[in-house]
């Protein structure tokens, strides 16, 4: 994942730049900066026919123009540019305002904006005009006609952007509270493999009112083995919820291709205090996977932060959901006034529809920083990509404070790790102590004196010992306590539940134990 984890830094301040809205209709008025070509006819299927076409042709590589200059047009000169006031693009009567962002030595490849109305497209023309540009700034030797890098949609009447797209086929918004956090893209494709992961790229992007929310947002994807459309109908109203068409044409064969990607930060939490090298209590956008599978089960899989990149997998037919969620959302667990981590948006995949057999696979990269995007889990169809294979999967993101889908089992809250044995006693060598906390839902509602209450966990190799269940006497959390003796440094993949008689209680807490990270 070479590209996200350079990239992250440049990410995180996306929500910084300050651009403030203007009010007209969706084309530009006379005077206006704001210029369109010709209307041509435009539809969803037209342009997955499009991208059947292109991919049934040999791949081009697309090659910068102007490079050199680009390059010249660092982080710092970039945020010197500034896209006018004046000249904000207005969508769906005002509730969608749009500004675009320039090239630069991070975005050299130009994108298509174009705008739909009643069934017809306009494209957008660049204009350096359109920008702020200082006099000093490499962007003034650039060609008049250079195109834009991406684009930016705010509240209206506000200088405050809540979606963004950017770079790659990457997009991102600030959920419920905000704050811009992970991202998600259309396609992971090869992440974590032996050869260099692909990253196709978004080149054209249609921009439409929404029926029912704010906007929708048609975008046309190509890269070396794959070119495809996803139609995004776009709603914001507490939770931003994203309803999403996918159609995908394969150019080659492709070992992993990745449905429905989401891209986070985990670098530490109280379940791995030995890599507080940090002042903060802990800093992560995501602290968990969570899974509903088409069984029914459950399951939260905390992160890790590991010595080298893990893959896991885990195999599911017709599942019902997936995403990577910021849980912990007390203030005093992070103390960043700066970021704040626990506003960072939970990322929900819905699926629609039957997306048959496969896994949700989960890769987390080794990093020693915040800067760096070092996880990401996406669907893998069970069914490998074969070139000339279509591929057509709809699902809904849902971008929350919480899962959308929480069930009434109670929820892992915190994982910890220590010494195993006992208190005041020789400590064994080898051995950690592992604690779950699980609240809400059936566990909240539990007597604290309740019978029949216990802990089952297993383990993939060594042992379980010393496994213990009790009502967390402040609040309404539970605790299941155990000891695991493994030797070696191999992952050790740990499941643990609680129920009462035959009622499952909880989620399934699926953690994989990585004893290099203890000092075993």
């Amino acid at each position: 994942m070479t590209i996200d984890l350079n990239r992250r830094e440049w990410m995180m301040g996306l929500a910084a730049l300050g651009l403030a809205s203007a009010t007209r209709g969706a084309l530009a008025a006379d005077g206006d900066l704001l210029r369109f070509g010709s209307p041509e006819p435009f539809s969803f299927d037209t342009l997955v026919e499009r991208a059947r076409a292109l991919a049934a042709a040999p791949y081009v590589p697309e090659v910068p123009r102007s490079a050199d200059v680009l390059e010249r047009i660092d982080f710092d000169q970039h945020w010197r540019i500034q896209y006018k006031k004046s000249e904000t693009l207005e969508l769906n009567d005002g509730k969608a305002p749009i500004r675009f962002f320039h090239l630069g030595r991070y975005f050299k490849l130009p994108v298509g904006i174009h705008v739909v109305e009643n069934g017809e497209a306009r494209t957008l023309r660049y204009d350096p005009n359109l920008f702020t540009i200082p006099s000093d700034s490499p962007a003034k030797e650039l060609p008049d006609d250079i195109g834009f890098a991406g684009f930016r949609v705010l509240e209206p009447g506000s200088d405050a952007d809540w979606l963004a797209f950017l770079g790659a086929a990457y997009f991102r918004t600030s959920g419920e509270d905000n704050q811009f956090g992970m991202s998600a893209r259309a396609l992971a494709i090869d992440v974590a493999m032996p050869t260099p992961e692909e990253f196709p790229r978004f080149t054209d992007f249609f921009l439409e009112p929404s029926a029912d929310g704010r906007l929708v947002i048609t975008c046309l994807l190509n890269s070396p083995r794959v070119a495809g459309v996803l139609r995004m109908d776009i709603k914001k109203g507490g939770p931003i919820v994203m309803d999403i068409q996918s159609r995908y044409f394969a150019r080659d064969d492709i070992e992993r291709f990745g449905i429905a990607a989401l891209t986070s930060m985990y670098w530490y939490s109280e379940t791995d205090k030995q890599r507080r090298i940090d002042w903060r209590p802990e800093v992560h956008d995501s602290d968990g996977l969570a899974m509903w599978t088409g069984a029914g089960e459950r399951i939260w899989r905390p992160l890790n932060n590991p010595p080298r990149v893990m893959t896991s997998s885990f195999s599911d037919e017709k599942p019902r959901g997936f995403g990577l969620l910021q849980r912990d959302r007390d203030f005093a667990n992070y103390e960043d006034d700066g970021v704040f981590y626990e506003k960072r948006a939970c990322v929900w995949v819905e699926p629609k529809g039957d997306w048959g057999a496969g896994m949700v696979q989960l890769v987390e990269i080794p990093t020693d920083d915040e800067i760096h995007d070092n996880i990401a889990a996406y669907w893998l169809s069970a069914k490998p990509v074969r070139k000339g294979d279509a591929i057509a999967l709809d699902y809904v993101l849902h971008w929350s404070n919480r899962e959308p889908f929480p069930g009434d089992v109670g929820k892992v809250v915190a994982t910890r790790l220590g010494r195993g044995g006992i208190a005041g006693q020789p400590r064994p060598v080898g051995v950690t102590k592992i604690v779950v906390d699980f609240d809400g839902g059936l566990v909240a509602a539990l007597d604290r004196e309740a019978k029949g209450v216990e802990a089952i966990a297993t383990a993939s190799r060594g042992t379980v010992g010393k496994v213990d269940c009790y009502s967390v006497k402040v609040g309404t959390a539970w605790r299941v306590t155990f000891d695991l003796t493994a030797e070696g440094n191999d992952p050790v993949e740990l499941r643990l539940y609680m129920r009462q008689g035959d009622k499952v209680l909880t989620e399934t807490w699926a953690y994989q134990f990585l004893p290099a990270s203890m000092g075993a």
